[in-house]
């Protein structure tokens, strides 16, 4: 496991289950909708085994998280409403996600459309 560069102090899910709220002892805070989080997925599911086996996620737009589950002290378990449950999210990847994902979100949006996807 890396070591972290911030640690959560709250993990909140916002009540319309669209975004999750992630504070951090560094005074960071983001807030994750749903749809990036399940795109994002770290499981083999969505990654793959290497890069080359990663999978495009697409018609992800209404997705919902159902359900948050810890994982030990370093990560949390998301269930999405499309019953994609089989990422562990770990802190240093929430941190990571929050802290790029403008860029992560137009890079989902580019390669949709050149796979000729829609979210």
């Amino acid at each position: 496991m890396t070591e972290t560069a911030a640690w959560p102090t709250e993990v909140r899910l916002k009540k319309d289950r669209r975004a999750l709220a992630v504070s951090f002892d560094s005074g960071e805070h983001y807030e994750l909708p749903a749809e990036l989080l399940r795109i994002s997925s770290p499981s083999a599911e969505v990654q793959g085994h290497s890069p080359a086996e990663r999978k495009l996620q697409y018609g992800k737009r209404d997705v919902e998280i159902v359900g948050l589950e810890p994982v030990g002290n370093y990560a949390v378990r998301i269930s999405f409403s499309d019953l994609h449950s089989s990422g562990i999210y770990m802190w240093d990847f929430l941190l990571e996600l929050g802290r790029n994902q403008d860029r992560l979100w137009a890079d989902y949006l580019a390669e949709l459309e050149a796979a000729g996807r829609q979210r």
